[in-house]
C-alpha cells in the first residue's frame, strides 16, 4: 500500500497526487496507483489515502474534507450516485472537452452516464458493477428467467430437502434501494422522472413491493434477510446452504477461493426479469474518479485520472477483484476472459441492459427513505407508497436533507 505523504511535493521529487479511495482487498488500485505514477516519467506520484469501505463511511468523510476546502485532495473515488451531489456543491471539477471526449470513447455509455450531471462529465468511470443472478447448477440445470420461475424453483427445492435460499440484499441500507430500483426499472417504470425532478412510484413500484413480499412470504427468503448485506449473501452461498444468489461479480472469484469444491458448480445468467418476455434492468454501480475542486495539481491529477482507469488497470481490477470493467472493448477481450472473468459476456448484456439509480444532489436522502418504506422487507407494502411519494417529493425541495 502507498503511503500519502503531508506535503504534496517530497523533498526533490515530483508532485504528489493523493487519491481518497477505499481500501480495495485485491491490491489493485494500490499497484495502478504504483504503475501509474511509475510511467509518469517523474511528472507525479500518485499516493493513497484510504476511505472507509462502507460508501456511507467514504461520502461523509469527503464532504467533510470538501466543506473545509481541503487542499490535500486531488484525486476522489466517488460512488456512481454522487456525481449531481459534488458536482452542485462546487467540489468537483468539469473535464475539459478533449479530455472528456478521451474519457468517454470507448467507454460502456450507461457508465458515462454516472459521471455527467448539467450536460458536462464530471467524473471518469473507473470500473462499473451490476448483479447477475448466480446459481447452483448441481441443483438447478437450467436458470431460471424470471422473479416467478426462481421462486417457484426455490420452492421445488426446500419441497425435497435441498439447498434452497434466495440470497440477496435485505438490511436497511443502500442494498435495498439498489434492490427496489432493480425491480421498479424490471417493472418498465422508474422511481424519478428523466429530469429529476418529479417523483414517479406508479404501478411498476407496486409491481416491485408485490415482488419483493412474494420472496419474503416464501420458503426461498433466508431467515435473516432483513440484516443481510452483499458480504452476507456471499458467505450463505458459499456455506452451500442456497441455490440463488444476487449478487456483484466479486462472488465468483471470493467462491474459487474460499469454496473451491463449490466453485465448479456456480453458474451465472441474467438477473431474472419482472416481466415475462422482457429483459431485466439491474441497477449500475461502481465507482467515477474526479478532480477535487481544491487541489493544487488539477491537470496532473486529470492526467493520472486517464491512466488509473486504462486497459491495463482495468484487466487487473476485474480479475483480482471482480470490479467490473468500463470500456466496452474488454468484453470480448480474451486476456480478460482467459484471465479469470469468464462470465464477460453476461455481464456486458447486464450493463447493456442496465438502469441507474435516481439522478438528483439529493440522492442521499432519497435512498434513506426508500430503504426506510422497504424495511423489513417482510413488512413491505403498497400501502407505505404514498408516504414514500411524499418523503421523496420532500427530499427533493430539499426538505429534511440528512447530511
Amino acid at each position: 500500500m502507498l503511503v500519502a505523504t503531508c506535503g504534496s511535493r517530497p523533498a526533490g521529487g515530483p508532485p504528489a497526487l493523493r487519491w481518497y479511495v477505499y481500501n480495495e482487498s485485491s491490491g489493485s488500485f494500490a499497484a495502478a496507483a504504483a504503475d501509474c505514477s511509475a510511467s509518469s516519467g517523474g511528472a507525479y506520484r500518485i499516493s493513497i489515502d484510504v476511505l472507509p469501505n462502507d460508501a456511507d463511511g467514504q461520502r461523509q468523510q469527503l464532504v467533510r474534507r470538501l466543506a473545509a476546502e481541503d487542499t490535500s485532495m486531488d484525486i476522489l473515488a466517488l460512488d456512481v450516485t454522487w456525481t449531481p451531489e459534488f458536482a452542485e456543491a462546487g467540489w468537483i471539477e468539469a473535464f475539459d472537452d478533449a479530455t472528456a471526449q478521451r474519457i468517454t470513447t470507448g467507454t460502456l455509455p450507461v457508465a458515462t452516464r454516472t459521471g455527467t450531471w448539467a450536460n458536462h462529465l464530471y467524473a471518469a468511470p473507473l470500473n462499473t458493477n451490476v448483479q447477475l443472478l448466480w446459481y447452483r447448477k448441481d441443483l438447478v440445470p437450467t436458470p431460471p428467467r424470471t422473479w416467478d420461475e426462481m421462486l417457484a424453483a426455490a420452492r421445488g427445492l426446500a419441497a425435497r430437502g435441498r439447498p434452497h435460499l434466495v440470497e440477496v440484499q435485505g438490511a436497511q441500507y443502500e442494498g435495498l434501494t439498489v434492490l427496489f430500483n432493480t425491480l421498479v426499472a424490471s417493472a418498465g417504470g422508474s422511481i424519478l422522472s428523466a429530469d429529476g425532478s418529479r417523483v414517479r412510484l406508479g404501478a411498476p413500484a407496486e409491481q416491485a413491493v408485490a415482488a419483493i413480499r412474494a420472496l419474503a412470504d416464501s420458503p426461498a427468503a433466508d431467515p435473516s434477510w432483513s440484516n443481510q448485506r452483499e458480504d452476507d449473501n456471499r458467505l450463505v452461498f458459499e456455506s452451500g446452504a442456497a441455490a440463488f444468489q444476487l449478487n456483484y461479480p466479486f462472488v465468483y472469484p471470493s467462491a474459487r477461493h474460499n469454496a473451491p469444491g463449490l466453485a465448479p458448480e456456480i453458474g451465472w445468467a441474467q438477473w431474472p426479469g419482472l416481466v415475462a418476455g422482457q429483459p431485466s434492468h439491474p441497477t449500475i454501480g461502481g465507482y467515477n474518479l474526479a478532480v477535487s475542486s481544491y487541489s493544487a495539481h488539477p491537470d496532473l491529477a486529470r492526467r493520472a485520472i486517464e491512466c488509473l482507469r486504462g486497459r491495463a488497470n482495468q484487466i487487473r481490477t476485474a480479475i483480482r477483484g471482480g470490479l467490473a470493467p468500463t470500456l466496452e472493448a474488454l468484453y470480448t477481450d480474451r486476456e480478460l476472459i482467459d484471465g479469470g472473468y469468464p462470465f464477460a459476456a453476461a455481464v456486458g448484456e447486464a450493463l447493456r441492459n442496465a438502469s441507474v439509480r435516481p439522478r438528483t444532489p439529493a440522492y442521499q436522502t432519497v435512498s434513506l427513505q426508500i430503504s426506510d418504506a422497504l424495511s423489513p422487507p417482510r413488512s413491505a407494502s403498497v400501502g407505505r407508497l404514498d408516504g414514500l411519494r411524499t418523503a421523496i417529493a420532500d427530499a427533493l425541495e430539499s426538505k429534511g436533507l440528512v447530511p
